[in-house]
């Protein structure tokens, strides 16, 4: 079964995640498959926008942590900080249709894409701390930028969960539809983009990013060194081997 799947059609590719029966939970070979994916889409004139769903249940439920604790991420040439890369150097617009939990890596890739939309029963989470672990996907430079630093604070140094409304507030969302309306109103709005005229809309992306494409950059790699540095405790080990067995 292909946990990856890809559909185009006028302009759009859609990507969603295909692992259902695991809360869409991410392996190595998927970051790997979602990177080569975004690159290739990049250089690829057809594509206009890409639009990254879950289905209609599970957005994802970040890392799958059997494959996390058997292929840690201990190096930056590991697959979920290349796939990090990809979405901040992507060159055209990036939609997020989200339904149902997006833990971890599943809510710091929202703050990569250009508009995300999610349904009203949505459920947001950021549990590095929890795990033992650093805050990844420049989180930690685009959540204060975004929220501010007290919204930020509380969701990274908390790890608790936050809903749909808090998202909307905070501005990490775009808007609320009811979970049976989500994908196909960000098809819709892909769609709409995708008319446009190709190089205007990509220089419009590219000013919208302008002064902080390499900061970002840098606080990825920067994030991944302090993850995998953490990664190695004991703290890290035992919560994350704790938060495994009770996943089964």
């Amino acid at each position: 079964m292909n946990e990856i799947l890809t559909h185009r059609s006028a302009g759009v590719l859609t990507v969603s995640f295909n692992r259902a029966q695991r809360k869409n939970a991410i392996t190595s070979s998927m970051y790997q498959t979602l990177t080569q994916t975004l690159q290739a889409a990049a250089q690829d004139s057809e594509v206009r926008v890409v639009l990254l769903q879950g289905d209609a249940t599970v957005f994802t439920a970040g890392n799958d942590l059997g494959d996390f604790i058997d292929n840690p991420p201990l190096d930056a040439q590991a697959p979920v900080w290349r796939f990090l890369h990809a979405l901040n150097d992507f060159p055209k617009p990036l939609i997020a249709a989200v339904c149902g939990v997006a833990v971890g890596i599943g809510t710091t890739l929202l703050l990569h894409c250009d508009l995300v939309y999610a349904a009203s029963d949505a459920r947001f989470s950021l549990p590095f701390v929890n795990l033992g672990v650093s805050p990844e996907g420049a989180s930690s430079l685009l959540l204060p930028r975004l929220m501010g630093y007290p919204r930020a604070a509380e969701a990274l140094l908390t790890g608790e969960p936050f809903d749909a409304e808090f998202a909307l507030r905070a501005g990490l969302v775009n808007q609320l539809l009811p979970a049976d309306q989500v994908q196909d109103w960000a098809l819709t709005q892909a769609q709409k983009i995708a008319q446009k005229p190709a190089a205007a809309v990509a220089e419009a992306k590219r000013l919208l990013k302008r002064g902080v494409q390499g900061a970002v950059h840098a606080c990825i790699d920067e994030e991944a060194q302090v993850f995998a540095r953490l990664l190695q405790e004991d703290t890290a080990q035992t919560a994350i081997a704790g938060f495994s067995r009770r996943l089964r």
